[in-house]
């Protein structure tokens, strides 16, 4: 991939759902699990291959927790025009948190992109 990165407005995320699910595995210190939906969407004319992502999370507490790796789910989807990517993944936090990043990759004429994941919530119901 060569060339400077950019946003790109042919592809967009959505944050399907955020569930807060207390039978999951989690660390003591960290005992809130959720599970989170997300869908990457090429409305572009090019496919578009996402590479890696970049997660920062903002627990309320105040620390901050900053997640980069390859791809996504352990795969590097190729998303053509029209269609869209859905996965599900799973974050566990101390107390409620803000969560947002970027899917990081290529278009199939060589271009280095990316875009955000709209910022979303880790809310500990009142009954946990």
């Amino acid at each position: 991939m060569a060339g400077v990165i950019r946003e790109y407005e042919g592809l967009r995320v959505n944050v399907d759902d955020v569930i807060y699910m207390p039978s999951l595995e989690a660390p003591v210190e960290k005992p809130h699990p959720f599970v989170y939906f997300i869908s990457i969407h090429n409305d572009s004319p090019l496919p578009v291959t996402i590479r890696g992502r970049k997660w920062v999370v903002q627990e309320d507490e105040g620390e901050t927790i900053v997640v980069e790796g390859d791809g996504v789910v352990g795969q590097t989807p190729t998303i053509d025009p029209g269609s869209h990517f859905s996965y599900n993944s799973y974050h566990v936090a101390a107390r409620g948190a803000t969560v947002q990043g970027a899917f990081f990759g290529e278009t199939a004429a060589g271009d280095r992109i990316f875009t955000r994941i709209p910022q979303f919530r880790l809310e500990i119901p009142d009954w946990a």
